[in-house]
C-alpha cells in the first residue's frame, strides 16, 4: 500500500484528495492514510476522529496524517490524538514540499510530541492559487472535478470554513481552459467546477473576470467536451455571461445548486446573508424562463439561532415556492468561533424536529420529479453498471451499460429512489 485518502465534505475536497494522492506518493510515502477532513459540522468532525480509530484499530502499523478544514481550525485537538502521525494545513496539503517534509519527518523517528506533529501555516496569509493539472483522474470515471476557486471573503455568521479555506483566490481562466481541456480529452465526459464561493470567481484576477464568462471560455475553446456542470452557487452573484450560457448552451447541464440556506429575511439577516427571500424566489423564476426544464437544489440550515417556528415555516414554503428539487438539509451545529455561536440557540429537540420536516419536504419534492420524468427522454451519463444520471442530475437505475457513455434513454417509471428505462 502506497498512499490512500479518505474524503470528508465538499466536492472540492473531492478535487484536492486527487491532488493529495500524487503529491504524497511523488514524495515516497507509504503505508500512509491521509484524512481529508471537513468542518461544516460537529458531525463531520466527530465522523472524521471515528475514522482516525478505526483505521489505527485495523491496521496498528498505518501513518495518519490529518489535513482540512477541520485540520486547518483544529490542528491541536488532531494532533492530541495518539493515533494521528502528523497534521497538515488546508494549503499545504496541495504542495509537494509538505509531503516531503512528512516523509522527512517519518524518516527521522519525528512527530512523538503533540507540537511536532502539526504543520499549519497561516491561511490567511495565503493570496494566491496555483493550478494543479492533474495527469488524470482514476481511470473511467465518468465525472471529474476541476478546482477554479477556493477560500471566501464573506462571513457569514455560522460559517468556519473561511477560517479553514482562507480569502477568496481563484485559477486564472487560461490554466482552468487546460485542466478541461486534457481531462475532456482523456475521455472524461463530464467537468463539474468547483470552489468554496463558486460565484465569486476571478474577483482576485486581472480584468476581474467572472465565472460567466470562465464558463464561455471553457464551452468556446474545447469543443469535445460533452457535458459541463458546476457546483454550487450563490445567486445573488450569478452574472449576465453566467445566465446567457444557461439559456443558451446545452452543454451546461440544467442543474443548479443554491446556497439559500433559509427562507426568512430576520434569519437571513442574521446569518449575514446578502440575498433575501424575494431575491431567492425571483431567481429561481427567471433561470427557470431562461431554461424551463432546469432542475433546483439548495442548502438549507434548520435551527438556526433565534428561528421561530414562523420564521422556520418560511423556510418550508420556500421548497414550493422554488420549485426545489434537491434539498440539503442541515441541522444547525454551533461552531466555535462564529458569531452565531452567541446567539440565542434554538433546543436541540426542535432542531432535529425542523431538519426531519425539511427532509421530508425535499423527498416529497424529489418524489414528484422523478414522477413528472416518465415518458421522456433523457442523455443519460452512464456513471456505472448499474446507474447513470440525467442532464438534470436526477440517478437512472440501468444494467451492463459502458461507464462514460452518453446514452439517449426513454424513462418509462422510477422505483422511488431512481428512475427506471
Amino acid at each position: 500500500m502506497c498512499v490512500d485518502v479518505l474524503t470528508f465534505g465538499c466536492r472540492l475536497n473531492a478535487f484536492e484528495s486527487e491532488v493529495i494522492a500524487r503529491e504524497a506518493e511523488r514524495a515516497g510515502l507509504s503505508d500512509t492514510v491521509v484524512i481529508n477532513s471537513c468542518a461544516v459540522t460537529n458531525e463531520a468532525v466527530a465522523q472524521a476522529r471515528q475514522s482516525i480509530r478505526r483505521l489505527k484499530r485495523e491496521r496498528p502499523d498505518l501513518r495518519i496524517v490529518v489535513t482540512g478544514c477541520a485540520a486547518q481550525t483544529q490542528p491541536e485537538m488532531f494532533a492530541e490524538m495518539a493515533e494521528v502521525d502528523r497534521v497538515v494545513g488546508n494549503d499545504d496539503k496541495m504542495r509537494g514540499e509538505a509531503w516531503r517534509a512528512a516523509r522527512a519527518a517519518f524518516d527521522a523517528g519525528f512527530g512523538i510530541g503533540t507540537s511536532e506533529k502539526i504543520a499549519v501555516a497561516d491561511i490567511m496569509a495565503v493570496k494566491e492559487m496555483a493550478p494543479h493539472l492533474l495527469d488524470g483522474f482514476k481511470a473511467g470515471l465518468p465525472r471529474v472535478f476541476v478546482q477554479v476557486q477556493n477560500g471566501c471573503d464573506h462571513r457569514c455568521t455560522f460559517c468556519i470554513i473561511p477560517y479553514g479555506r482562507g480569502n477568496s483566490r481563484s485559477v486564472p481562466m487560461g490554466a482552468v481552459v487546460d485542466q478541461v481541456r486534457a481531462l475532456a480529452e482523456r475521455g472524461h465526459a463530464e467537468i463539474v467546477l468547483t470552489g468554496v464561493d463558486l460565484t465569486s470567481y476571478g474577483a482576485d484576477l486581472p480584468g476581474t473576470p467572472k465565472l460567466g464568462q470562465l464558463t464561455k471560455q471553457i464551452l468556446r475553446h474545447v469543443p469535445e467536451l460533452r457535458r459541463l456542470r458546476i457546483s454550487s452557487i450563490d445567486s445573488i452573484e450569478v452574472d449576465r455571461d453566467l445566465l446567457d450560457v444557461i439559456a443558451n448552451d446545452e452543454r451546461l447541464m440544467p442543474h443548479l445548486h443554491l446556497s439559500l440556506q433559509s427562507g426568512d429575511d430576520m434569519i437571513l439577516k442574521r446569518m449575514k446573508r446578502r440575498h433575501s427571500r424575494k431575491d431567492a424566489i425571483e431567481f429561481c423564476a427567471q433561470v427557470r424562463r431562461l431554461r424551463p426544464d432546469i432542475t433546483l437544489g439548495a442548502d438549507i440550515i434548520a435551527g438556526f439561532p433565534t428561528e421561530t417556528e414562523e420564521m422556520f415555516s418560511r423556510s418550508e414554503d420556500l421548497v414550493d415556492e422554488c420549485d426545489l428539487t434537491f434539498l440539503h438539509v442541515f441541522p444547525y451545529s454551533k461552531r466555535p468561533g462564529t458569531p452565531a455561536a452567541r446567539m440565542p440557540q434554538v433546543a436541540g429537540g426542535a432542531i432535529k424536529n425542523r431538519a426531519k420536516r425539511l427532509r421530508a419536504a425535499g423527498e416529497a419534492a424529489l418524489q414528484r420529479r422523478l414522477a413528472a420524468e416518465t415518458g421522456t427522454t433523457r442523455q443519460v451519463l452512464i456513471e456505472s453498471a448499474t446507474q447513470g444520471r440525467t442532464e438534470h442530475f436526477l440517478p437512472v437505475a440501468i444494467s451492463g451499460e459502458r461507464p462514460g457513455a452518453v446514452m439517449a434513454l426513454a424513462i418509462n417509471g422510477h422505483d422511488g429512489a431512481r428512475l427506471t428505462v
